[in-house]
């Protein structure tokens, strides 16, 4: 983890294509799969990832589950997305995602921090504290979907 602007970066190599990590990130179903503390996708707009739209998910533990909503901010496949998760009543938080090749794969990194809300009001050291480690978490979980996919697309067929 880097810290820049006093937001961790978190990075991690993936042992797959660029475009593989894409696959999974435009695939908004896959959303609580690999983002700590979604609960469950509701649904995803059709347009998902192009810039506006929404994943419809919700947080926390069942039976206090919060529904709320993922807006695209920008989108470059296969090299960035930018979302605005939002979680109310904690707030919003400004979720910027890149992915650059490598030889033999690529790297992800990933950069969060509160945007609006609540949330803002905990001094920035100390929400990067809790942010830093869930979005190691969430890279570990986005990198092992990935991989796994792309090494079964690879397999030939039985």
């Amino acid at each position: 983890m880097d810290q820049s602007n006093g937001v961790i970066t978190v990075t991690r190599d993936v042992d797959a294509p660029a475009q593989a990590v894409w696959d999974v990130l435009a695939d908004g179903w896959f959303y609580a799969t690999w983002v700590v503390g979604a609960s469950r996708v509701r649904d995803v707009d059709d347009s998902w990832p192009a810039e506006d739209a929404q994943i419809h998910h919700s947080f926390g533990i069942w039976p206090l589950l919060i529904n709320d909503t993922t807006r695209v901010e920008r989108s470059t496949e296969p090299s960035e997305l930018i979302l605005t998760a939002r979680g109310w009543p904690a707030g919003e938080a400004r979720v910027a995602i890149s992915i650059t090749p490598r030889d033999g794969g690529c790297t992800v990194k990933i950069e969060e921090d509160a945007s609006s809300g609540p949330g803002t009001l905990i001094p920035k050291p100390a929400r990067q504290l809790a942010i830093g480690p869930r979005n190691v978490e969430a890279l570990r979980r986005l990198a092992f979907l990935v991989e796994g996919r792309h090494q079964n697309r690879q397999r030939p067929p039985a």
